[in-house]
């Protein structure tokens, strides 16, 4: 018996391996872990396949170590979706298959749910919990780490702390102000009760819920675009209803790890199932705990980011994906899959129903809704008797900026808190100024190692580089001519912060961005914040437009709309329509009237005029024209061939000769572009290059990099470089 196996290392081949010593064949089933001998290192890779054939002479084979499972971890179904991700992505089907699996279990570690206890606070007034432990850090710092966990901490999180937590959770237990608990706050009961809305659904939402209901048991994609605000959350809860009163499970992935938290506070406000999370933000024993309670039919929602994708299920009954068209859903190292069309075809493979849920739906997939491959369900209008916000272009050619704010847009500030109501700003930059820069000889603080300007984070008083990490103290004189007069150039939401403060002393002004939010639980409490009214003013980054519901902001200001007009990427319209759309959608979302200001140097451009005028659906369709007269994509397919070195050369003549080897093959229908430099030719000290394939038909691209891929492995120059293919690029960077 010959043993295929899929080996985590960056070769696109199975392994071949005979069983281990007395092996029991009846655990020799496709889906298990097998612990095998690869070099001199010990490797675990998953069972694909058993044969009796190789191309190895048997003699020279190597036996497995051992087989660590007794069931398989990946289904029959798992294995092809895997196997298919890594045909279409070209990657090597040992990394795709570790992808599916968690750090522990890529360790080896038992596949097995131990019981955990949680601990959890107990104290209902908080102030007296912390006066009693005012002499107590450790007891301090605990009811800090549980106050960010209102539902308990498990005791496999408290494990990984590196101090004595024990000594602290006895002290706090014999205070009363905490407790064991076998189970997280809120999961005690274990039926499906379902808690119904307080509210009669719209006409639309009944709609979308009764087209995907009707498709129950059988695969059907449906895209779900519906206006910010319109209640899409509510027709993913009571599609959950109905999946677990089916019996069945549910998948719904997310874009980020910071719209989690309130999705999974509305899940469980209205079922009383426990809810698995599965996304980065979590400790690897959490994230391995989630990955089998799915795995093995514990649980019936799994709320998580993109890596949730491959996670299995024991019960498939649906997959939902919000904000499809958010690029986060693409992974851009290592495997570059997009788990937008993984989720679509997995569901496919499951023969389950499909629901992509966006405001401002990516032009991939309004093009698969034209060619009937989805089914196109609207929400037209906002719930509950809210109204759509007014826009209002704010040319600001000639007018004098305090800090990037105008006149107007001040004024507008004042009106809006002096009727008791919010405002949101958006800054797509975080930082205090993206550059620094000497007023007396034009000297610009550049990182060493990037093609980039360094960040000013003036409250830490360090320059950053946002691409590498490189960081450093901010200077006292200029490193050109040793003046003093240094000044930080343009606009992040620390500066606009600075300026808001000074500008409305009386007002509160909360910032949100990666920064401001890096300690676990501090967007919890800003998000509290903001919906409780103990906040007057936001400053965010992307962070802030999408998914939130903020009732009481009526005003909404992007400071600067011209970053994302003129780019060398053909897709930055696209992203500043769904930007704009999306940070609009904060405005108004309950009874009171929003408004929605653009400060712009181009307010005659054709794309704000469009999408001021016909709004996101009518932006989407003239630039699908656009895109269908240029054959760029969803009308042409790309494939993007990346080639870094330390060597500025090595990477330009590595895919000069895959350019090479494409042309002569003289494939029809097929472009080849570049080799040219990326348009961040250095990062992180490597120079960069690019290769593009187009081809208006997906066979004709993926045939060629099939029959390219061994000639190019082989090549002397793909050894003196670090080389990538991504199929369906999202990103030129």
């Amino acid at each position: 018996m010959i043993l295929k196996i899929a080996v985590p290392v960056p070769l696109r081949r199975l392994f071949d391996y005979l069983p281990p010593p007395a092996c029991d064949f009846g655990r020799l089933r496709c889906g298990v872990r097998v612990e095998v001998p690869f070099g001199r290192r010990r490797k675990i890779g998953i069972l694909m396949a058993v044969s009796e054939e190789s191309d190895i002479d048997p003699g020279r084979l190597k036996a497995a170590w051992a087989i660590l499972d007794d069931t398989p971890l990946l289904t029959a179904e798992d294995l092809r979706l895997l196997s298919w991700a890594s045909q279409y992505y070209h990657h090597p089907i040992g990394e795709v298959v570790a992808a599916a699996l968690t750090v522990l279990l890529r360790k080896g570690s038992a596949a097995e749910l131990a019981d955990e206890r949680f601990l959890r606070l107990v104290a209902d007034d908080l102030s007296v919990a912390e006066q009693a432990c005012k002499r107590a850090p450790r007891q301090a710092a605990l009811i800090e780490l549980l106050r960010a966990h209102p539902n308990g901490v498990p005791h496999s999180l408290l494990k990984e702390l590196d101090w004595d937590w024990r000594g602290a959770a006895d002290g706090l237990i014999r205070k009363g102000l905490a407790c064991w608990c076998e189970c997280p706050a809120g999961q005690e009961r274990d039926d499906s009760a379902f808690v119904p809305p307080p509210f009669q659904l719209n006409a639309d939402q009944q709609h979308a819920i009764e087209s995907v209901r009707g498709a129950m048991g059988a695969y059907a994609a449906f895209l779900l675009e519906g206006v910010t605000g319109s209640g899409k959350t509510e027709v993913y809860l009571q599609l959950t209803q109905e999946v677990l009163a089916r019996g069945k499970q549910i998948m719904i992935l997310l874009p980020e790890i910071n719209l989690t938290p309130q999705l999974q506070a509305r899940f469980r406000s209205r079922f009383s199932v426990p809810v698995a999370i599965f996304h980065s933000g979590l400790t690897e024993t959490e994230r391995c705990r989630a990955w089998l309670r799915m795995q093995q039919g514990e649980v019936g929602i799994l709320l998580g980011t993109r890596s949730a994708v491959f996670t299995p299920m024991k019960s498939p009954g649906m997959i939902i994906l919000d904000e499809e068209h958010d690029t986060s859903f693409k992974q851009q190292d290592g495997f570059r899959f997009s788990a937008r069309d993984v989720a679509v075809m997995r569901a496919r493979l499951l023969n389950i129903p499909v629901l992509l849920g966006s405001a401002t739906p990516s032009l991939e997939s309004l093009f698969n809704v034209s060619q009937g491959r989805y089914r196109h369900l609207r929400l037209a209008r906002r719930a509950g008797g809210a109204v759509q916000p007014v826009f209002r272009l704010l040319d600001i050619r000639g007018h004098r900026l305090r800090e990037g704010l105008s006149p107007a847009l001040i004024a507008y500030i004042s009106d809006t808190l002096s009727r008791g109501e919010q405002a949101l700003l958006f800054v797509n930059r975080r930082g205090f100024a993206p550059t620094l820069i000497c007023h007396d000889c034009g000297w610009v603080a550049r990182c060493r190692r990037c093609d980039a300007n360094l960040v000013v984070h003036a409250g830490d008083g360090r320059l950053r580089c946002h691409h590498c990490g490189f960081e450093q103290s901010l200077p006292g004189v200029c490193a050109g001519c040793s003046s003093e007069d240094l000044r930080p150039l343009g606009l992040g939401t620390e500066r606009v912060e600075k300026a808001l403060a000074e500008l409305f002393p009386d007002a509160r002004v909360a910032r949100i961005d990666r920064d401001s939010t890096r300690r676990k639980g501090r967007l919890e409490a800003i998000l509290n914040d903001i919906r409780d009214g103990r906040v007057d003013i936001l400053v965010g980054t992307q962070m802030l437009a999408k998914g939130h519901h903020f009732p009481q902001v009526t005003l909404v200001g992007i400071t600067d709309v011209d970053a994302g007009l003129y780019s060398t990427d053909f897709r930055s319209e696209e992203r500043t329509a769904q930007l704009i759309t999306q940070v609009a959608g904060r405005a108004g979302r309950e009874d009171r009237m929003g408004t929605v200001v653009l400060q712009t140097r181009h307010p005659g451009h054709p794309l704000l005029q469009v999408l001021i005028r016909d709004g996101y659906s009518g932006f989407a369709k003239a630039c699908s024209e656009e895109r269908r007269a240029a054959h760029l994509p969803p009308f042409s397919y790309q494939a993007l061939w990346r080639a870094e070195a330390s060597d500025a050369e090595a990477p330009m003549r590595f895919l000069e000769r895959v350019a090479g080897l494409a042309r002569a093959r003289s494939v029809a229908d097929l472009a080849v572009l570049g080799p040219v430099p990326a348009p961040m030719a250095r990062r992180a000290g490597r120079r960069r290059y690019q290769l593009l394939f187009q081809s208006s038909k997906r066979k004709v691209l993926h045939e060629l990099i099939e029959a390219l891929l061994p000639v190019i492995s082989e090549l002397a120059e793909a050894r003196r470089v670090r080389w990538s293919i991504d199929v369906d690029p999202v990103d030129l960077y």
